[in-house]
């Protein structure tokens, strides 16, 4: 199937140079590919030909691009040293460059030249609700929103190849680690700390590894955009906030696959726990394609009053898998607003029927995705 997706890079890119960072297979090339202008030149550095030229002679890539205005080099981490380039060209032709890439892990640890402020930073996702024609919650939440994957008669093959592809082709042969034993052991248990507080001691002890190389292997899952850290909003003042942050896979099939589930039940804690992280990820999607300011955050404070998502200082958003929203579902929200910070209140839920109780707005998760993406939420 395809799939037009919401963010069209092309439109900054003839303001500005950009890069646009994402996981394999979200769709990032094909979608390049297909809304490349005229006046763009594609260069691929997958491509092992282009690659051993522009190694040996970074400078042929001016008469590579030739005429054109706007250049796109694909994986643009397999050569950063090509980066030098790029910046003259910026400088003196006044090329635009779409520069794109699974990982930067590779560009910082060469100290690559990362342009300054020449160039946008972006970010590509697995496909979110709007994108997908015929939306189904429990196919996603169960395989994900990677396209191949979505679309598969065997979702659960190629999760196989694409977890054991990103061991191969990003950690072992980046590598990143010496021992990919461990750092196996790492990724077990960050899929089963899925959306929790971080607590590296534990995991630590789960990897058989010191806590200094958990750490490590953080900035790793980070770096190859496997995953985010979700930081805490520790401005409350009526409350004491806890400062632990949150992790969070970029895909609940992936999450999944690494637990060996290719099930879930509706109304269990792995589906509402899933379901958590979808809209997390809508969230995090939205504000980054419709180039929004604000951060995302989560609150919880000291005595557990919990809220799970907050944009800004401005929205509140507590998720709920339950179909029926009563005066309980509302306590982290009811508490948060003591503090008199925010403007909006939000459950994003099952429950049907659309209201407002104690200032508190109940959507249905489709209406608020839809209000989401049209700019009506934030």
């Amino acid at each position: 199937m395809e799939y037009i997706r919401i963010f069209n890079p092309f439109l900054l890119v003839t303001k500005k140079s950009v890069f646009l960072f994402g996981p394999r297979s979200t769709g990032k090339t094909y979608w390049i590919k297909k809304m490349l202008p005229n006046n763009a030149r594609y260069i691929s550095l997958l491509h092992s030909e282009t690659l051993l030229k522009l190694t040996d002679n970074p400078s042929l890539l001016k008469s590579i691009i030739a005429e054109k205005k706007i250049a796109v080099i694909d994986e643009i981490q397999k050569l950063p040293i090509l980066l030098d380039e790029v910046h003259t060209l910026i400088e003196e032709e006044k090329i635009h460059f779409l520069l794109t890439g699974s990982s930067a892990r590779k560009l910082k640890r060469e100290s690559a030249n990362m342009l300054g402020g020449r160039a946008l930073h972006k970010h590509f996702f697995p496909l979110v609700f709007n994108e997908i024609e015929n939306f189904n919650l429990d196919k996603y939440l169960t395989v994900g929103g990677l396209p191949r994957i979505y679309d598969s008669d065997d979702p659960q093959l190629e999760l196989d190849a694409y977890v054991n592809g990103y061991f191969e082709l990003e950690i072992k042969a980046e590598a990143y680690v010496r021992n990919l034993a461990p750092f196996h052991r790492f990724i077990k248990a960050l899929a089963l700390n899925n959306g929790e507080l971080i607590n590296y001691s534990n995991i630590s002890s789960d990897c058989a590894v010191p806590a200094s190389t958990v750490k490590e292997y953080f900035s790793i899952i980070e770096d190859t955009l496997m995953g985010f850290i979700l930081e805490p909003w520790v401005e409350s003042k009526k409350r004491k906030a806890i400062q632990t942050s949150k992790f969070f896979i970029f895909d609940p099939g992936v999450a999944n696959f690494l637990l060996g589930i290719t099930k879930i039940e509706r109304n269990t804690p792995l589906w509402g726990k899933n379901f958590e992280q979808f809209i997390a990820m809508e969230i995090k999607a939205f504000l980054s394609y419709k180039m929004k300011k604000q951060k995302l955050y989560f609150w919880r404070s000291e005595n557990k009053h919990e809220v799970d998502f907050l944009i800004g200082d401005e929205i509140a958003i507590e998720v709920k898998s339950t179909h029926r929203i009563s005066k309980k579902h509302m306590g982290g929200l009811l508490a948060l607003m003591e503090e008199k910070v925010f403007k909006s209140y939000y459950i994003v839920c099952e429950d049907q029927v659309e209201r407002t109780e104690y200032n508190i707005h109940i959507l249905h998760w489709e209406k608020f995705l839809n209000l989401l993406w049209s700019n009506q939420i934030v």
